[in-house]
Order: C-alpha cells, then sequence, then structure tokens
C-alpha cells in the first residue's frame, strides 16, 4: 500500500518517435493533456515530449508566417523535440520516493514503467497532493486534533490508548518532525465532539494544539 501503483493514472495515452508534432497537437488538446510518454512498438519508454517542449519549438521559429509554422511542425516527428534521457520511476516504488524524486528534479510528473521497462502509467504532482491527503484522511469526517507527543518509545501507544478508553477510533496519524525531542501529531478520527477527547488528552499529560470538527 502506498506505492506508486496506487495512486498513477493508468489510462496513460503515449506516442511513438516517428509520429508528427501536429498530431501530438492534436491529441493533447482533445484529450486535455499536457505531456505523453514516448514509446516504442513493445511499449517500452524512451521519452517524454510536453507542451512545453513543442511552445519552445514554435519560439524557435518566429520569423516564419503560421502557414510556415504549421508546415514544420507536420514535418517534425517527436523525436527531434523530446526528452530522450527522461526520468521515471517503477510502479512498486513508495510515494515517497517519488515525491523525493520529483523535487530532487524539479519535474511535475514521471512515467511509471514495470520490471520491463514499459509503460504502465503516468504520476504527476496531483496525485502526490492526492496521496497526503490520503494519509491525513482529509475525506474523512471526524474531529482533528495537533498535540505536541515526546519523542519516545510508547507514546503513540500512550495516546491510543485514551482514544480507545473514550470509544474513539483513530482513522489516520501524520508525525511532523522532532524539535528538542518534541514532535508535532496531527490525529484524525471518528469523534463528533472534541471536547472529551481534549481534556483525557490533557489529563493524560499531553499540549493539545488544536482540535477541531471536519465536516
Amino acid at each position: 500500500m502506498f506505492k506508486v501503483k496506487d495512486f498513477m493514472t493508468t489510462d496513460v495515452i503515449t506516442c511513438e518517435p516517428d509520429e508528427k508534432i501536429t498530431k501530438v497537437i492534436d491529441l493533447m488538446n482533445s484529450k486535455k493533456i499536457h505531456r505523453l510518454p514516448v514509446v516504442d512498438p513493445d511499449g517500452k519508454l524512451l521519452g517524454i515530449i510536453t507542451e512545453g517542449m513543442i511552445a519552445g519549438a514554435n519560439n524557435s521559429a518566429t520569423s516564419l508566417s503560421i502557414f510556415e509554422l504549421n508546415y514544420l511542425l507536420s514535418k517534425t516527428d517527436v523525436k527531434t523535440v523530446m526528452i530522450k534521457n527522461v526520468i521515471s520511476i517503477d510502479e512498486n516504488e513508495l510515494m515517497e520516493a517519488a515525491a523525493q524524486k520529483m523535487l530532487q528534479h524539479d519535474i511535475g510528473c514521471l512515467p511509471v514503467v514495470n520490471g520491463s521497462k514499459k509503460v504502465v502509467g503516468i504520476l504527476t504532482q496531483n496525485d502526490i497532493f492526492k496521496s497526503f491527503l490520503n494519509v491525513l484522511g482529509w475525506e474523512h469526517t471526524g474531529s482533528r486534533i495537533t498535540l505536541e507527543v515526546k519523542d519516545e518509545i510508547g507514546a503513540l501507544e500512550k495516546i491510543s490508548r485514551i482514544f480507545a478508553d473514550n470509544h474513539i477510533s483513530i482513522s489516520n496519524i501524520g508525525v511532523y518532525s522532532s524539535k528538542d525531542g518534541v514532535a508535532s501529531m496531527v490525529i484524525r478520527s471518528d469523534a463528533k465532539e472534541v471536547d472529551g477527547i481534549r481534556k483525557a488528552l490533557e489529563d493524560g499529560g499531553y499540549t493539545v494544539r488544536e482540535a477541531i470538527l471536519v465536516q
């Protein structure tokens, strides 16, 4: 769970290197997409082409008329414009690895390949955002409680026991980097009100920074 294949778009549209740029533009416009993985006849990844690359090709021919430009694009192959050393990711990699790779290379998407290097999907920044919201349980109704927790063994067990003693089920937990041995923990639960669990946590020695209901 929480692997690239769990969040990627599987109905990925691709093109081949010998296709003309005009065909790719039409495909992007009709499907409302901004990038296409380029594959060989076996579906293996060769590169990627984006709207930005096509726009760059247009800008390099600014002295041409619109008719001359359209003619030039109709004669230009994808392989002359595409990025060949494309950065991709395996479908079984963790989402954390995908996010780190996007940040490291400052890119907005990753073609997803299987063990045979065939394209099986595409992962975008929006998919990263969706996975983040999934981890924090944003779509669930209930409580969202933020508290300070000492970075020590057994801390999560003690907190879970307080929720269990109050007959509240925890659905999601997010822990942010600790500072001076204290971490910030965000807990989503099915609590219908927050006053009771807030008091129980404070009675247990925890500092509750925020306790709200999310509808």
